[in-house]
């Protein structure tokens, strides 16, 4: 399959995106990252948070945007919304030659990417045919979230991966550890893990008697000797995942040749 070249950062126009919303911290952070390497930085986020509205698509309802400084924007909908908004309207006749998505505060790993805005937004870079790469942070209750870890490794990471070429219909997925820079062990290329747990829900009354309930629940990931996002970063080490937006088990397809004959 053809695949991405080497990407020139100091002329590449960068759409900087996410799904915590236009006023999220690691937004700025991504977007100041971008403009230290590159002149010609756009951001489009959603007006409002969206965490785990996955690739979901805004088609019943008009969207607005509103211009909230020169090539700044918020959308009034998904991650994935604001990324063909961006494209196709905002950024005008010349689309962007890389979209960066997050920093999320919060990991994007395991199944945990089928949920993901963040992911998502730079999937769908990808489905247009643009090199999109996700950025998340890993951040537990009792501690500070690690900003600073991520706004030193992201640029590194971000650069390395525009100076190669890779596949079309690969979006890249990175997570930072929840550390401080010092104490972390490195970068290392990871796959896509699974939790053994299943997604809790929580039954509870409100104030008003009303039953409801409330899906999930904190996540403390342990470190591992595999290659795993979780082991990876379980361990003190930034994982970066390659994911492919093709979901076709060539294995089982094989197999199911046989069965349909």
């Amino acid at each position: 399959m053809k695949g991405t070249g080497p990407l020139a950062l100091a002329n590449a126009r960068i759409l900087v995106t996410n799904d915590d919303g236009i006023g999220a911290q690691g937004l700025k952070i991504l977007a100041r990252i971008a403009r230290t390497l590159s002149r010609d930085v756009w951001v489009v986020a959603p007006e409002v948070e969206q965490s785990a509205a996955s690739h979901s698509l805004t088609v019943r309802t008009p969207l607005r945007v509103h211009r909230h400084a020169p090539r700044r924007f918020a959308v009034t909908g998904t991650p994935t919304d604001c990324v063909l908004i961006a494209v196709g309207e905002i950024m005008g006749d010349r689309a962007p030659d890389l979209v960066l998505s997050g920093i999320n505060h919060g990991g994007n790993m395991a199944e945990d990417i089928n949920h993901s805005g963040t992911v998502a937004a730079a999937m769908q870079a990808v489905v247009m045919g643009i090199p999109g790469i996700a950025f998340s942070l890993i951040v537990t209750p009792e501690h500070p979230a690690k900003w600073a870890t991520a706004e030193h490794y992201a640029p590194q990471i971000i650069r390395k991966l525009a100076a190669r070429p890779w596949k079309r219909d690969v979006v890249m997925n990175v997570n930072f550890p929840d550390r401080v820079q010092s104490a972390v062990t490195g970068i290392e290329a990871a796959t896509q893990g699974r939790r053994r747990q299943i997604e809790r829900v929580t039954e509870a009354v409100d104030p008003f008697g009303r039953q409801y309930y409330w899906i999930g629940s904190p996540r403390k990931e342990g470190p591992g000797r595999g290659t795993t996002d979780l082991e990876v970063t379980g361990r003190g080490a930034v994982a970066v995942t390659a994911l492919s937006m093709n979901l076709t088990d060539r294995a089982e397809t094989r197999a199911l040749t046989g069965v349909f004959r």
